[in-house]
């Protein structure tokens, strides 16, 4: 069991980052990685968000979606109900979440903006619930997977606002890379950095 959370640990870190590696998440990514602060803190926010999220849905898809108990074995159930119901979850913990940051550091509150509840549209929050429920994983599992996901998300976005921040002060591109263009290249190269993680297997 210890081996294969250590597994799933590497592995949604460095092999399959949701955002450099699988894609997703892309939007957050981008928009909130000039800044190294308002980074790590978006990277946290995900990275709760994706592990509470992984484990309340884990709870209410197993024991009110697909729950033997209730439709009867092989019986129809609720489980094509699985994408709005985690929609809804991964809503209200973005809400907690926002609410919490306004309450607590209104500096990155303000900083975040409107990329913070782009978190309920984010599609690695709902690829990592859904995956999970596609794996077949169990609670633990589960929880492990979010949390990872997260942090992986979480490292690669730090990685990003901090090469991003370097090159706005240290860098003179042309006039047509300047901004988004030289940011998406860099994206690129990041991506083919980690890209070169792939096939590796804890055994």
């Amino acid at each position: 069991m210890a081996m294969h959370l250590a597994s799933i640990f590497f592995t949604m870190i460095l092999v399959d980052n949701y955002v450099l590696v699988k894609f997703l998440g892309i939007c957050p990514f981008m928009g909130v990685s000039k800044k190294v602060d308002t980074a790590l803190g978006m990277g946290l926010a995900v990275t709760f968000v994706m592990g509470l999220a992984s484990a309340v849905c884990w709870v209410i898809n197993e024991y009110l979606l697909v729950n033997p108990a209730i439709y009867g074995e092989g019986k129809p159930n609720l489980a094509f109900m699985q994408t709005i119901a985690f929609i809804l979850v991964i809503a209200s913990l973005v809400q907690f979440v926002e609410m919490f940051l306004q309450k607590a550091v209104p500096t990155l509150y303000q900083a975040l903006g409107v990329y913070l509840p782009l978190i309920t549209t984010n599609c690695a929050v709902l690829g990592v619930v859904l995956q999970n429920t596609q794996n077949s994983y169990d609670f633990i599992t589960s929880v492990v997977y979010g949390i990872t996901g997260g942090i992986g998300f979480l490292i690669a976005i730090v990685l990003f606002a901090s090469v991003r921040e370097r090159l706005d002060v240290t860098m003179e591109c042309p006039k047509a890379f300047e901004g988004f263009p030289i940011a998406l290249i860099t994206a690129g190269l990041l991506a083919l950095a980690f890209m070169g993680f792939s096939g590796l297997k804890v055994v």
